[in-house]
């Protein structure tokens, strides 16, 4: 890409990626954009408060946009006034942004740091590295809780995402994103088809009804939710029995706010999650970005955000670096997704089909949410 080519020449970019940019070629300023809640909170703790530390002269300001990144960097680069500086986005979401120019390409190596070993950091994230435009963080899944209080008498402990299905033994309402990630493939399966044919059939017209179908059996009890903080907050006050959320949300509030869940780990969904660089930036504002995208993607830091989140760092090297809960002082390893003992039955997110589908399955999804 030409774009990118300009940019990796231009004095600033070379500057910053070497981590030696003088401050006077930076932007003072830096809006970031992420998903609220814990997972933002841990951003702020373990990567945007040390390094306006060691920069005290720059401000950074969120906004809480992420799961409409794509559609609002759309409309700014049409506007021709991108107001974004750097954008925690899902992986199919990058490679949608990268697809269509709106994210920046970057050399991984010259722009990141090394591991503290000297290893390369393509090498270091290894196959995390999903797109050209993408620096990933975390990984983390789609998961499910429950309440053990709310659940009938002498029900049985649900065990199986299909719990959600079963309107009969956890009769009640149940909280699901509004859009068809997860949902779709959580339908088929329960619907009985193999793990390892889910996006083959979801391919096809005849398969995406097939799971709007298993769907439209729960239709009338499913609390639709949009931000992921509410399915926690739903659970805590008894509007449902049960719902989806991304596990860091239920680590939170199992953990750090004593709520009685339980957590389904069955059929977690593993996704992952990071920045992007939105094209045409400014020099001044693609400096600051470079500069701090290489203290925040370092081995330390994403280990340190793991302290306030159980989403495991997207560096190999990061790993042996996680140790206990910043301010609860528990082990964080088993509130990982990838621990063993949660890991017994995953379904890992289809970056490629999403990025391929996702517009004409969301079109399809919203229509049969209408009706």
């Amino acid at each position: 890409m030409m774009l990118t080519k300009t940019l990796m020449a231009s004095t600033a970019l070379t500057v910053a990626a070497a981590g030696i940019a003088a401050a006077q070629d930076m932007s003072d300023s830096v809006t970031g954009v992420s998903w609220g809640g814990a997972y933002q909170a841990s951003q702020q703790k373990a990567y945007v408060e040390p390094y306006l530390e060691m920069n005290p002269d720059v401000s950074w300001s969120w906004d809480e946009s992420s799961n409409e990144a794509v559609a609002k960097l759309r409309a700014m680069e049409e506007a021709g006034n991108v107001t974004w500086d750097i954008v925690d986005v899902v992986a199919a979401d990058a490679i949608r942004l990268c697809d269509e120019g709106l994210a920046l390409e970057i050399d991984h190596d010259e722009v990141l740091a090394p591991a503290d070993d000297g290893t390369d950091a393509s090498d270091d994230f290894g196959d995390l590295i999903v797109s050209d435009c993408f620096i990933p963080q975390i990984v983390y899944s789609t998961t499910a809780a429950f309440r053990p209080d709310l659940l009938p008498d002498g029900a049985e402990t649900p065990t199986s995402i299909c719990a959600f299905f079963d309107m009969e033994a956890y009769p009640g309402k149940r909280a699901l994103e509004k859009r068809p990630i997860n949902n779709m493939e959580w339908a088929l399966y329960c619907d009985g088809v193999e793990k390892d044919e889910i996006y083959d059939v979801l391919a096809t017209p005849e398969g995406q009804d097939q799971a709007l179908a298993k769907l439209d059996t729960i239709k009338d009890q499913v609390v639709w939710w949009s931000a992921a903080a509410e399915p926690p907050q739903l659970l805590a006050d008894g509007e449902i029995v049960m719902g989806s959320s991304y596990n860091g949300r239920w680590f939170s509030a199992i953990e750090e706010q004593d709520q009685p869940f339980e957590m389904l780990w069955d059929m977690q969904v593993f996704d992952l999650d990071g920045w992007i660089v939105p094209a045409d930036l400014p020099e001044d504002r693609l400096a600051r970005v470079m500069d701090f995208l290489r203290f925040s993607t370092d081995t330390q830091r994403l280990a340190d955000q793991a302290a306030y989140i159980s989403y495991g760092p997207a560096r190999q090297s990061s790993a042996p670096l996680v140790g206990q809960h910043a301010e609860l002082g528990i082990d964080m390893a088993p509130h990982m997704p990838t621990d063993p003992a949660n890991a017994s039955n995953t379904l890992l997110y289809n970056y490629e089909f999403w990025a391929d589908y996702r517009d004409d399955i969301d079109a399809k999804f919203q229509s049969w949410l209408a009706q």
